[in-house]
């Protein structure tokens, strides 16, 4: 039997998926989302360094655009530029315990806007690139945040190789060459979250998986066992060695995690471990009229993983604050929303929010939610005010925009309008053509739509 890296390049290289109405609708709902929060990052100081640092290159190819604008680079800086922008509010999807779409989307439309590929090929490669991650990461049994690696900087950039493969229609043994070569360019971690160096993460990711690709057309080899190998990714990246490196029982094209697991788009954007406990907040605030002023202490019990990752316990910049549950559980109380206007440094310096994180306290429960291994199955707030009531969220086990609780109807466009009112585009006819992006045949139009 072929052994696990020549497997996932023989399903990269192999047909393209037939996509079910079900997997149309998640990967449609990926590339919105993404495409929506790239401009609403693009502003971020992060995008800024990031497209300086491109434009310093000076790369003589003009493939793709950067931020869907005038501006042009190479298809793989073009995708380093837009991922990180993507990922500058923390506010893209989440799934298979990273965020699958802020670095395969990026890194599928430059590759497909140089390659003038239609939009239904640009969702088939992201099944791909999707179910390889989703392959990888289920083979261990242990958190990898908890070692410190951030699944999106390291399993993304083997996932776009896998999509950048399967869309250029890279033969097998050059797509297990990219494969190979993608494992080694895997790095980041969680040390950085609540820094630029985190959005990057998700630039960087996309634009190694493309290099990757490009550097096994270029002839570069790799180790044919490069994932499996008993010094290879799976093992190096294994939390406690407790990882399955045996070829696969089943062929990849039969798996369909995009179906079962699917996405979770984010309602506020901060990072997805604070999202259980302000749905807690929000709706013990609304529901029994809290008044900021006469809380006296909240109690937040959260996952021993989800704690390692908030690590800014006293944040005074947005930035900051994206990775702090005080502030997120601050922000509840005191306006009753958590959202971009909230995630600037006035906001978090306000005299009142500051209060308010002083009361926080948190625990932590070591157990582990089964279609989310990040999370704890549950967390739980409690707010007691100054004069004896206590009001108990009970326990919160699904997210708000997950496949259990999903946005509702108008939501997902809500936010794409929110996200784009900013950046000067014509949000109302990008959407649309996202939402009708496997009709495209050419997905330049998508920049086209949005020229600004």
């Amino acid at each position: 039997m072929a052994g696990l890296t020549a497997q996932i390049a023989e399903f990269v290289a192999g047909p393209a998926p037939a996509l079910s109405p079900e997997v149309l609708r998640t990967v449609r709902t990926g590339f919105v989302d993404t495409v929506g929060v790239m401009l609403a990052g693009a502003g971020e100081p992060v995008t800024g360094v990031v497209r300086g640092f491109v434009q310093a290159a000076r790369s003589p190819l003009h493939d793709a655009s950067v931020l869907l604008g005038a501006e042009r680079a190479s298809a793989r800086d073009a995708a380093l530029v837009n991922a990180t922008a993507a990922h500058a509010l923390d506010y893209d999807d989440v799934g298979l315990m990273g965020h699958p779409s802020v670095v395969l989307v990026p890194a599928l439309l430059a590759e497909g806007e140089r390659l003038h590929a239609g939009g239904l090929a640009l969702m088939q490669a992201y099944v791909k690139g999707y179910e390889v991650w989703g392959e990888l990461i289920a083979r261990d049994q242990d958190r990898h945040h908890g070692k410190g690696w951030h699944p999106t900087a390291v399993f993304g950039v083997v996932a776009v190789a896998a999509a950048v493969a399967a869309l250029r229609g890279l033969p097998a043994a050059q797509a297990q060459h990219a494969i190979g070569i993608a494992g080694s360019l895997a790095s980041g971690l969680i040390a950085n979250f609540g820094t630029m160096t985190k959005p990057f993460h998700a630039g960087q990711a996309a634009a190694h998986g493309i290099d990757a690709v490009n550097l096994a057309q270029a002839g570069m080899t790799a180790a044919p066992d490069a994932i499996e190998h008993h010094a290879g990714f799976l093992a190096a990246l294994s939390p406690a060695g407790r990882v399955d490196r045996s070829p696969c029982e089943r062929p990849l094209r039969e798996l369909s995690r995009v179906a079962t697991l699917g996405l979770t788009v984010k309602k506020y954007p901060m990072c997805f471990a604070t999202h259980r406990v302000i749905d807690g907040v929000l709706d013990l605030a609304r529901e029994h009229a809290l008044d900021p002023q006469r809380v006296r202490e909240v109690r937040a019990a959260i996952g021993v993983t989800q704690d390692s990752m908030l690590r800014n316990h006293d944040p005074r910049t947005g930035l900051e604050a994206k990775f702090s549950l005080e502030f997120a559980v601050a922000a509840g109380l005191a306006v009753r929303k958590v959202g971009l206007a909230e995630l600037q440094d006035a906001f978090v310096r306000r005299a009142d929010v500051q209060a308010l994180m002083r009361k926080v306290r948190i625990t932590t429960v070591d157990t582990v939610c089964p279609h989310e291994p990040t999370l704890s199955l549950s967390d739980r707030v409690v707010v007691e005010m100054d004069d004896g009531r206590v009001f108990d969220s009970g326990d919160i086990e699904e997210t708000r925009g997950g496949l259990a609780r999903p946005l509702l109807p108008g939501e997902l466009e809500s936010k794409f309008m929110d996200c784009t009112a900013a950046s000067g585009v014509d949000g109302a006819t990008l959407y649309g053509r996202l939402q009708r992006l496997e009709t495209l045949d050419d997905v330049a139009r998508l920049a086209a739509a949005s020229a600004h």
